[in-house]
């Protein structure tokens, strides 16, 4: 790995965790329990790791859920963590993703939850790289990132302290 291209080492990844909780917590803090939803792979180690910060802050009941979208059918979509996605009619989920290349995963992964009638979605993620073809924004963001399609940016974030985003 090429070190000049790191974006985001540990520490700074950390402070992007702790403001990003804070904001969930300001927009929500009327709330009972949210639901913080990470999607498969990556985006849920990064959702574990924002809903860990936000439980140990804030005093608003919090439940992880991942989100399993199939890449070859990408409008079949499984939420782990409850029993059925009804459990969320007039509920609060936070959507969270690691990078953002189109939007076409974070448009899919919201799904569920719309055929749910949730009370409310908001969209976090890591990095936004601002390349979207789908109608997507995300209501929290750690850092937006202007690339070239070639560039290819990695949330290697599974490491503990040697956590790091990187432009490859």
């Amino acid at each position: 790995m090429d070190h000049n291209s790191i974006i985001l080492n540990h520490v700074q990844i950390q402070q992007k965790i702790r403001r990003i909780a804070c904001q969930i917590y300001e927009d929500n803090s009327e709330e009972k329990q949210v639901y913080i939803a990470g999607i498969a792979n990556t985006g849920f180690v990064f959702a574990k790791k924002l809903f860990d910060q936000f439980r140990k802050d804030y005093p608003v009941n919090a439940t992880l859920l991942e989100i399993v979208l199939d890449k070859e059918d990408p409008l079949h979509v499984e939420v782990k963590g409850i029993t059925k996605t009804s459990e969320l009619k007039n509920k609060v989920v936070i959507v969270v993703d690691d990078v953002l290349h189109s939007g076409r995963t974070l448009m899919h992964s919201l799904k569920p939850f719309l055929e749910a009638d949730v009370k409310k979605i908001r969209t976090v993620l890591l990095v936004d790289r601002d390349h979207k073809r789908y109608p997507v924004a995300a209501d929290f963001v750690g850092i937006t990132l202007s690339t070239t399609f070639k560039e290819h940016i990695v949330a290697d974030i599974k490491k503990g302290k040697n956590d790091s985003v990187y432009l490859t």
